[in-house]
């Protein structure tokens, strides 16, 4: 059977007020759960998509499979195979895709980490839906490693999912959530590998047999999750390539909304939404801009100077990631994509029901037009023309990104490869004109302006070598040939 839940995470010394709350005044049903985590040495199960487990609840045993459904940020449905077992060895047969997926190595499977939580359940009703909560507050161990769990799903009994999200802003208001993109899995998996504290996009899983809608919906929670990852990093520790890759992550989510445009026509909410990114985003915006001067300067009173700056601004983000406005824009954006009115407006319903192939296309050679004629002379333009190629460049790139699985024959793959070469060549030679060209407003603002080596930093001596460049880049993606094609 599919599932439908919404996951959220829970700061550990938040639970007692949740706990506390009017939402759950009710004394919930309390298990405590040892499950056990299977897979080849060298994670096969995990690669193709699928988690194996085995859950102890008392001395009964249930053995799970999910497949993984492609939705990976807070929304989750996903199709998955329970049986009960004897014990903890798994029983890998026709039952499931497992034994097929497999083939001979069915032997090789054996613990890889295991997860121990005590598990609270509430049954709740929001309107006529019924909503069962599950609060699960444990640890996933690996060998030596260990990781704290503590999360809440929402899984739908009856109604519709806005009941969820109505729901979740009630506990948000009791104790402050964030959206889950982690299952238990992943953290048990993550635990086997060394630790990240940076996270780049991901390949969206896209098919030639998707509409264009489901592939929207694909794509943004791609880009949600990889900001939520980055997010987590950032709440930890202040990282100027974790910040950069969540700015990354909102500028992907707004190129999304650019690029599919068609699909959401005049929806006001959609507007809100992408307004509230683009605040995000500047929010961000001023640690980053300090991280590139940082690093682009010696030692010395200059860069002491830069550093405080950056130390302030690095807690302004710090405050801004925790605010109730940033938690309740990404509960607003995923309802608003699982149950938006745009999934229901008659005008733009051809163009959801688009094959998601034809769709791509049509907009990969919209955007290709609009970079190969806005920088058809930048060496002759203004810094303003050349940042607004710059912008367009960047959809380009992500949407040619977005829609790599969609043209995944061999030809195809090898011009896609050589043609985001081309375009990341582009956008990097555009990005160095940028940060010199808004170097100067940052000195301003931090009354640098005067400072010697500012001066030396603000003439922008190799400028014409970097235009010349840019132009030479322009040249070689405008010969490029279309992957799409």
């Amino acid at each position: 059977m599919d599932e439908v839940e919404l996951k959220l995470t829970i700061a550990g010394d938040a639970v007692a007020s949740l706990k506390d709350s009017d939402v759950l005044a009710a004394e919930p049903e309390v298990r405590l759960l040892h499950a056990v985590y299977h897979d080849t040495p060298d994670h096969a199960l995990a690669g193709a998509g699928f988690s194996l487990r085995i859950r102890a609840t008392g001395k009964k045993r249930v053995q799970t499979v999910k497949a993984d459904g492609g939705l990976a940020a807070g929304l989750f449905v996903r199709s998955e195979w329970e049986t009960p077992v004897g014990s903890n060895a798994p029983v890998i047969d026709d039952s499931t895709p497992l034994k097929a997926m497999l083939g001979d190595r069915t032997e090789e499977v054996a613990p890889i980490f295991e997860v121990d939580v005590e598990r609270s359940i509430w049954t709740l009703h929001e309107g006529d839906a019924e909503i069962e909560l599950v609060l699960d507050i444990g640890q996933v161990h690996a060998g030596s490693s260990s990781e704290s769990i503590s999360e809440i799903e929402l899984e739908l009994k009856r109604g519709g999912p806005a009941a969820l999200f109505d729901l979740a802003r009630k506990l948000d208001a009791a104790a402050p959530l964030r959206l889950g993109v982690l299952s238990k899995a992943e953290r048990g998996y993550r635990l086997t590998r060394p630790k990240r504290s940076v996270f780049k996009a991901e390949p969206v899983a896209l098919d030639g047999e998707m509409k264009a809608a489901e592939a929207f919906q694909r794509i943004v929670q791609a880009c949600l999750r990889q900001f939520r990852l980055n997010e987590a990093v950032l709440l930890e520790e202040r990282s100027a390539e974790a910040l950069h890759q969540a700015r990354v992550a909102l500028r992907r989510l707004r190129s999304a909304f650019s690029i599919f445009k068609p699909l959401i026509g005049a929806d006001q909410r959609a507007a809100s939404l992408r307004d509230e990114l683009r605040w995000l985003a500047g929010e961000l915006g001023n640690a980053r801009n300090l991280d590139v001067l940082v690093d682009r300067v010696s030692a010395g009173k200059m860069r002491k100077r830069l550093k405080a700056a950056r130390e302030e601004a690095y807690a302004s983000v710090e405050a801004t990631l925790a605010s109730p406005r940033t938690r309740s824009l990404f509960l607003d954006l995923v309802e608003w994509l699982a149950a938006g009115k745009w999934l229901r407006a008659a005008k733009t319903q051809a163009a959801r029901n688009e094959p998601a192939r034809e769709f791509a296309a049509s907009a990969l050679n919209r955007l290709r037009r609009k970079v190969k004629k806005g920088g058809s002379d930048l060496e002759e333009t203004d810094d303003e023309t050349r940042h607004e190629v710059r912008k367009d460049a960047k959809k380009l790139r992500y949407a040619s990104e977005f829609f790599a699985g969609l043209f995944d024959r061999k030809r195809e793959r090898r011009r896609h490869k050589r043609f985001l070469s081309a375009l990341e060549d582009l956008q990097d030679h555009l990005g160095a004109l940028n940060d010199l060209a808004t170097a100067p407003e940052e000195m301003i603002k931090l009354g640098l302006q005067d400072n010697a080596e500012a001066q030396k930093l603000l003439k922008n001596e190799n400028k014409g070598e970097l235009i010349a460049k840019a132009a030479e880049a322009h040249e070689a993606l405008v010969d490029a040939k279309r992957f799409w094609r």
